[in-house]
């Protein structure tokens, strides 16, 4: 981390921390949960050096950044405004959003909802699917009925958060090592189809899942350490709010609906991140996707990653990325 800067803005009514390097033309680096902007540690350096200034940020309720106590400013928009107000806070006018998990529909969304600001996009893990037939906690509970999913556990203000943060180091093992790539090859191997168990709805996130004695060969105790102290500083509820805050999205995003996105990008996934088994179907995820994109330069696959797409494949995500930003540059 020795050639990052740290530095603090003001953006849309809240501070937010940004890791930044290099300089040239914006790219913004959104990362999802539970994470930090320290999921980017492998992009940011060879970005930068590429001729770009590539900055990652702790999102809203995340590490060193505000942390605003209700749900409702947890919502899409207000993501996105924070994405289009570190634009702002840096001096340009334009700039290229990429994103992982949340990150991904934060850095989609900021180009749907401001394509005279995001000039091009690209995500990890999580495509862009536009606004759904109903809201979205509405339809989860209409799919998982009475099984355990987790979007809906997290509804549980208070008793999520007490889970997590009663052992932040055990909670975040266990949630990054149950859903990588050998972490979901094991769930496989016991008949388990994603990142958790089967099981009631009344169950909790982490009950019956996988407590691997050693570290897999994509993260660290010293990134696991990292991870642990800045949620030590954050807690969970802002994390969890983000999950509260999606039927206020539905609402306030009518303008989503049947959106196809109009913007050069890109998409990235594993072979088994858990976010491919959410819905079953028998078209392949690429294939399901492609109609929402008007102008979608690749989508990839990763043969045996998981979750965690830019930390366990960096060397693969690194290249893709910046073949796309040569791309659109």
């Amino acid at each position: 981390m020795e050639n990052i800067e740290f530095k603090f803005i003001e953006s849309n009514g809240i501070k937010i921390r940004l890791a930044l390097a290099g300089e040239g033309p914006l790219v913004i680096f959104c990362h999802g949960w539970p994470e930090s902007w320290y999921s980017y540690r492998h992009q940011i350096p060879e970005v930068a050096a590429a001729g770009y200034r590539a900055v990652a940020y702790d999102v809203r309720g995340y590490g060193e950044s505000d942390k605003p106590l209700e749900i409702e400013a947890y919502t899409m928009k207000n993501m996105t405004q924070d994405v289009i107000g570190i634009i702002d806070a840096l001096g340009y006018e334009t700039a290229i959003t990429i994103g992982h998990d949340w990150g991904g529909p934060i850095a989609l969304n900021s180009a749907a909802l401001n394509p005279d600001r995001i000039t091009a996009t690209g995500t990890l893990s999580v495509p862009f699917m536009g606004r759904g037939p109903m809201p979205t906690l509405d339809l989860w509970k209409e799919i998982y009925k009475d099984r355990f999913f987790y979007q809906l556990y997290f509804q549980k203000e208070g008793i999520a958060e007490q889970e997590f943060e009663s052992d932040l180091s055990r909670s975040l093992f266990i949630t990054y090592t149950n859903s990588d790539g050998r972490g979901m090859k094991h769930n496989f191997e016991r008949g388990q189809s994603g990142l958790v168990p089967d099981k009631d709805k009344n169950s909790t996130f982490l009950e019956g899942m996988e407590v691997f004695e050693d570290f897999p060969d994509w993260f660290t105790q010293k990134d696991l350490d990292y991870f642990v102290s800045q949620f030590e500083i954050s807690g969970l509820r802002g994390p969890f709010n983000r999950y509260r805050a999606q039927n206020i999205d539905w609402h306030e995003t009518p303008e989503l609906s049947d959106a196809v996105l109009q913007q050069p990008a890109f998409f990235v996934t594993g072979t088994l991140d858990p976010v491919n088994f959410f819905v079953p179907s028998d078209q392949s995820l690429i294939d399901r996707i492609s109609p929402n994109y008007k102008n979608l330069l690749f989508a990839e696959e990763l043969e045996g990653i998981g979750h965690w797409t830019q930390q366990e494949a960096p060397k693969e995500v690194n290249s893709f990325i910046l073949e796309f930003l040569k791309q659109v540059s």
